[in-house]
């Protein structure tokens, strides 16, 4: 198993997030002709990964929003695309459960990067000791005093 970590490029917050990709999914086709699945998060991306099986046995695609890793979604598909301008890319599609993670740090990047297991931050558990249940805002405060 292996993940992905991509930047969220203008989105704010985890509720920005979830906001955009429903508008998304309810624009999109039926995915039978080549457009994007109904229903479902999806991105493309300009580099397909080599290593897309070992990230369709079980991998996820870890979220930097404001320079913290805060969720995670799991990756259903990965296939080859077209985008709008004729150019080839990998089109990844996402389970639609957003689950946070403990936020982690994370400085910008272009494009994606294979995130293993042993470093992929952990999920957050709603009424655990972990923080889960504040506010993300308060959260990202504490992460970046290195409280959580």
């Amino acid at each position: 198993m292996l993940h992905l970590v991509k930047l969220a490029v203008g989105i704010s917050s985890l509720e920005d997030l979830a906001h955009r990709q429903r508008t998304m999914a309810e624009g999109a086709g039926d995915g039978l002709d080549g457009t994007q699945p109904s229903g479902r998060p999806w991105l493309q991306t300009r580099m397909f990964p080599r290593r897309a099986p070992e990230i369709l046995d079980g991998g996820s695609l870890y979220r930097v929003i404001g320079g913290l890793i805060l969720c995670r979604q799991r990756v259903v598909e990965i296939r080859p695309d077209t985008r709008e301008d004729g150019v080839a890319c990998a089109l990844i599609v996402l389970a639609p459960e957003i689950v946070p993670v403990a936020p982690r740090p994370m400085r910008p990047f272009q494009g994606w990067r294979y995130l293993s297991p042993a470093d992929a931050p952990p999920d957050l558990a709603v009424g655990g000791g972990d923080g889960g249940t504040l506010p993300e805002s308060l959260r990202r405060d504490l992460a970046g005093l290195c409280l959580i």
